[in-house]
């Protein structure tokens, strides 16, 4: 009897569970959030922070890329110490981060916007394999593709901001200032120098440190030094990026500082004009700086969030 019963109650739960009866495993997706949010939200977690550690680098960047030839001849260079010294004497200590509030409103959202487009084209695309190093350079560009126009206007903002030349109060008077006063064209000036800096950086970036990741031992990979292993490929990945996209980073930041409306052909014209060669690299050591740190910590940190949630970055 004893046995008949237990056979009895078997069957019963078999049939709920046929029958549709939720258990614990089936309710769970059902409150979780989608992946692609969760890349959202440790994308622009990771972007918070190393927007506000780096932000002073930005900064003497965008001022050593806006510096006029005013200096007498034989005068000596003015480089990455003496810019970093000057905006401490003439201004203050926190001036350095002058611009971050643009930064932020810009990365935090724009930096999640990146990686749930490049997780969302990752799950559609390479699913069951990884892919290989063009298409790597694909899937980086095209993520920063939709981040970069998404939020060139607050890119645009933060420029101006860095360079001094501005009196701008917030990034909202800075918004209705410019549209007032120089239309919404003024918002999304620089756009096709922006794409050729961004979408090539991205992908050159995803391609080395992918590859370079690729190349690694199995056992180094999941070892407890994976994070510092991950900044050291993403270090290397960033110093190749930045200098092959250093050329159209001087010219957005010479369009978006201009308050004429600059062609990109007008201001490679003026910088060659200008300064040279030599001036398509200036800043190139602060935002080689800027840029490599702050893609190898985003990812670093990125790739660790998605991994205590459970998911493949």
């Amino acid at each position: 009897m004893e046995l008949a019963a237990q056979l009895h109650r078997e069957r019963e739960v078999t049939e709920g569970t046929m029958q549709g009866e939720p258990d614990s495993q089936s309710r769970a997706p059902g409150i979780k959030a989608h992946p692609a949010l969760k890349a959202f939200m440790c994308g622009s977690l990771s972007g918070t922070c190393s927007t506000l550690l780096f932000q002073p680098l930005d900064l003497i960047k965008t001022r050593l890329q806006t510096l006029q030839k005013t200096a007498k001849p034989g005068a000596p260079r003015v480089g990455m110490f003496n810019v970093f010294i000057n905006v401490i004497r003439t201004e203050k200590f926190f001036s350095l981060w002058k611009g971050v509030s643009p930064s932020f409103v810009r990365c935090i959202p724009g930096v999640g916007i990146y990686f749930s487009t490049f997780y969302s084209l990752k799950q559609h695309y390479f699913l069951e394999r990884s892919p290989n190093a063009g298409e790597a350079v694909l899937l980086g560009a095209g993520a920063r593709t939709v981040a970069g126009v998404s939020m060139l206007p607050f890119t645009v903002i933060k420029t101006r901001f860095e360079s001094g030349c501005y009196n701008y109060v917030s990034v909202a008077g800075a918004l209705k200032s410019m549209y007032e006063t120089e239309g919404v064209r003024a918002l999304f000036s620089g756009l096709t120098a922006t794409l050729l800096r961004d979408a090539p950086f991205s992908g050159i970036y995803v391609m080395f440190y992918s590859q370079a990741k690729k190349a690694l031992p199995e056992e180094v990979s999941s070892s407890a030094y994976a994070p510092l292993v991950n900044f050291s490929c993403g270090m290397a990945a960033g110093v190749m990026a930045s200098l092959a996209t250093q050329p159209a980073d001087v010219v957005k930041t010479h369009i978006q500082v201009s308050p004429s409306h600059w062609s990109t052909t007008n201001a490679i014209c003026y910088i060659y004009r200008e300064h040279g060669m030599a001036g398509f690299f200036r800043g190139a050591v602060p935002r080689s700086l800027r840029r490599t740190l702050m893609a190898a910590m985003a990812w670093t940190v990125y790739e660790q969030l998605m991994a205590r949630m459970g998911l493949k970055s």
